[in-house]
Formats: structure tokens, C-alpha cells, sequence
């Protein structure tokens, strides 16, 4: 009999039962890590990083542990974790029927004047969690039925999430990671996690590095996001669903139309085609709405019209891609263990 263990998570009460996947599914890739110790190695390399941080495309080089004085995402050595539960807002293939087991971490890397999500990403809501505590989230989503753990805004925690998962793993962690960042990740973070994201889902804000230091003051944004892009592309490849539909390991891009082609839809779908892979499965975003300073920048004060997001769909299809999500909120009903 498994041992059941009651926990309250951001108000919902669960007991905690290891379930494993069905037999015949893809094993995640971090357990072969886990197996042979090499996953603790990386806990253990990301942590000392921590000491001269390098773990984002900010490139702080402040000690962590230590200050948050110069740190831009003001995340000291403790993550934290603003809620978490299964999602059912994200594509198809990543919500199912259970749910994507979202963990939203506070404090982003970026800088967006627009941020929907402000109070968490610029003003940090949420609560410090410590390496066992995070763990703990990750197997009550798990508990709960979720198909995956979904760590939303992820790149200036990534040492914190290695120490996390050896936990977690330790366990009874079964389930494929979802790495979804903003897309201003480091490369030296990013090959830290070689083998260890199943799925990468990062944002390609700008095709214009002028826009990213205007509406997100990260002017290398461009160059940061495609460098880190094609080594995502490298380590995963394009995005594979199993029998279900649900995604299982692959590259799965998110591309956020802004009004007045203030994105540079153009120039991202084409580095797509071009430099990636015709087959990148795409999620062009038509949601954006005036949020938070977007007043400010009277081009951005308004919402996108179906025009506009019609148009930024024809770029992506005149570029060769061919795997443009659409969501179908009927394919299935939500059900739970």
C-alpha cells in the first residue's frame, strides 16, 4: 500500500500518492540522470553557480546566496513560488484532461511593460520555498493526476529546480518537465539542463532587439533568446505527442502578437523556418491586452485586432511552418483519478 501523506498546497488540501505513467509511455529523461548520479552532479554544479549567478541572460554575477543587491530577477538562494495546480489555460498537448501541473515562480527576468502578470513577475508575490518544499509540490501535481510539471518562469530559479527534482526524484517523481521561461535564458543554464527538460516552451518576444530594450529593457534579448533556442532545438528536437496527443519531448515555441507589429513576427518565424526547423510546432498568441505600464507607450495601449493576428498566422504559414497550434477546448473533458 503507498503511503499517503496529507499536504495543503496554496489552499488545496491532497493526499499525496505516488502514481506512476502507464505502462508503454516514454520514460522522462531525467531518470537515466537520476540513476547514475549525474542529476545530483548538476544540482550540486547549478548551486555553486549560484555564488557568481550566470543562470539567466542577465548575467547579474552576484553571490545569491549572499545579496540580492544587482540581482535583476531579486531572488536570493530560496525560490519563490507564487501558486501551483493543474493548469488547464495551457495548449492542448500539455493540459490533456488532467491538467498541466503549473509551479508559477515570482520575481521573472524580464522587464516587460506590459506584464499581465505584474504583481508576481515585477513585484514578487508568493512565498520562499525551500528545495524540500518545492519537491513536495512537484509530487502532490503529480498526485493530483497532472501529465507533467510545468515550471512557469523558470530561468533565474534553475538551481533551485535542480535541487528540488534530486528530491523529488529520491521520491517516486515520475513525470515529464515542462521548462516554459520568457525565453531570456542563459546558455550555461540551459546546458545544465541537457537531459534534463523533457519539453522546452520558451517565448520569442522580439525579432527587433531595439523593441526588447524598449518594451522589456533586455536590448541582447534577440541574440540571448535564438542562441538559447537552438540549443533547446538541439537538445529535444521538434516537439513529439504520444497516442493521447499529450506531448512528450520536443521544442514548443510561444510567439505573443503585439499591436502594430511591435513583436517582429516576421523575423521570428523566419529564424524559425530557417535556423530551426520547419516542423517547430508554434503557438502564435492572440491575447495580449493593455496591462500594467502599457499606457504609458500610447502603441501599445490597445488590444490586437483579429487583422493583425490573421496576418502574424499568414507570416508564420508564408515562412514554411507548419505546425501552428489551435486550440480545441472540446477534444476532451476535464476528468481526475
Amino acid at each position: 500500500m503507498p503511503v499517503r501523506r496529507e499536504r495543503f498546497y496554496f489552499g488545496m488540501k491532497i493526499s499525496r500518492t505516488v502514481h506512476r505513467p502507464p505502462a508503454g509511455r516514454a520514460e522522462p529523461a531525467w531518470m537515466a540522470l537520476h540513476r547514475s548520479g549525474e542529476l545530483a552532479a548538476r544540482a550540486r554544479i547549478a548551486d555553486e553557480r549560484l555564488e557568481d549567478c550566470d543562470l539567466c541572460a542577465r548575467y547579474c554575477h552576484v553571490n545569491r546566496k549572499e545579496t540580492m543587491d544587482g540581482v535583476v530577477c531579486r531572488t536570493g538562494e530560496l525560490a519563490v513560488v507564487d501558486s501551483a495546480g493543474p493548469y488547464h489555460g495551457e495548449e492542448d498537448c500539455l493540459r490533456g484532461w488532467r491538467g498541466s501541473g503549473t509551479i508559477f515562480f515570482a520575481r521573472c527576468n524580464m522587464r516587460c511593460v506590459f506584464c499581465k502578470n505584474w504583481e508576481v513577475s515585477w513585484k514578487g508575490k508568493g512565498e520562499e520555498k525551500t528545495a524540500a518544499e518545492l519537491a513536495e509540490i512537484m509530487l502532490g501535481l503529480q498526485a493530483m493526476g497532472c501529465h507533467n510539471i510545468n515550471f512557469v518562469s523558470p530561468s533565474h530559479v534553475v538551481a533551485q529546480i535542480l535541487a528540488a527534482l534530486v528530491i523529488a526524484a529520491s521520491e517516486g517523481l515520475r513525470l515529464p518537465l515542462i521548462y516554459n521561461s520568457g525565453g531570456y535564458d542563459s546558455l550555461e543554464a540551459i546546458k545544465l539542463l541537457d537531459g534534463v527538460v523533457d519539453i522546452y516552451m520558451p517565448d520569442m518576444k522580439y525579432g527587433n532587439p531595439e523593441l526588447a530594450r524598449k518594451y522589456s529593457h533586455a536590448p541582447d534579448y534577440v541574440q540571448a533568446n535564438q542562441v538559447a533556442v537552438r540549443e533547446m532545438h538541439a537538445q529535444v528536437g521538434d516537439l513529439r505527442l504520444n497516442v493521447d496527443g499529450i506531448a512528450e519531448r520536443g521544442l514548443l515555441v510561444r510567439h505573443l502578437v503585439l499591436p502594430g507589429g511591435a513583436a517582429g513576427t516576421e523575423q521570428v518565424m523566419q529564424f524559425l523556418a530557417r535556423k530551426i526547423s520547419p516542423a517547430t510546432y508554434v503557438n502564435i498568441v492572440n491575447q495580449y491586452r493593455p496591462a500594467y505600464r502599457a499606457g504609458e507607450y500610447p502603441e501599445l495601449d490597445r488590444a490586437v485586432t483579429a487583422q493583425e493576428y490573421e496576418a502574424a498566422l499568414d507570416i508564420a504559414h508564408k515562412a514554411g511552418l507548419h505546425r501552428i497550434d489551435r486550440r480545441h477546448s472540446d477534444r476532451w473533458v476535464v476528468r481526475w483519478p
